[in-house]
């Protein structure tokens, strides 16, 4: 049988770190592109203390091929998200977050409204912090994205 290239060789995760992130997560009811895109770098990112939260739910409106986040009717919009996720980036103390989300075709405005108030109440509790925002694209209509953009 023929070895595999140490590149292609992923680690199990492991370690105090993802334990932690891993706890964090699921007690507080999160989600992140790391679970639901299986992403193979989790336990390396997770181990360092790195995860990219992925607000609106965990169900995308779109199918994209290079994807594996669930794909089907998402629950409605949970606003207790904003507290539940500024009160855990707190908790981790970090100083930095990335957020991405799951496309929300069934909404009005797709979500942009929930994006710009995630925002503005992440920074709100927790002030100095440095967020990088993942939106979608919400089909082009540039006064959603500028009202994201608005709010920092």
């Amino acid at each position: 049988m023929q070895r595999k290239p140490d590149w292609l060789k992923i680690e199990l995760p492991q370690g105090k770190q993802y334990l932690d992130i891993k706890e964090v997560i699921a007690r507080n009811k999160l989600h992140t592109i790391c679970v639901s895109g299986k992403c193979p770098n989790l336990s390396e990112c997770w181990g360092n203390g790195t995860a990219t939260f992925m607000i609106l739910g965990e169900i995308c409106t779109r199918s994209c091929g290079f994807c594996a986040t669930k794909t089907g009717k998402p629950l409605p919009v949970d606003w207790d998200e904003l507290d539940r996720l500024a009160d855990t980036i707190s908790k981790m103390n970090l100083k930095h977050c990335v957020i991405t989300s799951v496309d929300r075709d069934d909404l009005r405005d797709y979500g942009a409204e929930f994006w710009a108030e995630t925002i503005r109440y992440i920074k709100k509790k927790n002030p100095g912090i440095t967020l990088e925002t993942l939106i979608p694209d919400f089909l082009g209509k540039a006064e959603l994205i500028h009202k994201v953009i608005d709010a920092g």
